[in-house]
Formats: structure tokens, C-alpha cells, sequence
């Protein structure tokens, strides 16, 4: 579900800086969530996927 999240950040063309600042978060959580530092709870996953326009699944 992580790789889908991170596919469609990308092909919307936003960064992880972007997604960052559009979620209210230091660019370095986006960073940590993406190479699986950091786990992502059920709301941080659906405020992204509004983020970048995409549907939660």
C-alpha cells in the first residue's frame, strides 16, 4: 500500500517537500514514512492521499 502511496505522490509530480508542507509535517517524516522508518497510521495515510489528490485506499 506504501509503493501505491508513493507511486501516485510521484506521478502527480509533487515532492516530498510539497507533500510535507501540504500536510503540516517537517520534510524529513515524508522522507522517514517513504523508506519505512516510520509507519504511517490510518489518518496520516488518508491526509496524504488528499494531499495529492488521490483516492484513499
Amino acid at each position: 500500500m506504501l509503493a501505491a502511496l508513493i507511486w501516485a505522490r510521484k506521478d502527480a509530480g509533487v515532492t516530498g517537500a510539497q507533500l510535507a508542507a501540504r500536510i503540516g509535517v517537517a520534510a524529513v517524516l515524508v522522507s522517514k514514512y517513504e523508506t519505512k522508518e516510520r509507519r504511517l497510521d490510518v489518518a496520516e495515510h488518508i491526509a496524504i492521499a488528499w494531499a495529492i489528490e488521490a483516492e484513499p485506499a
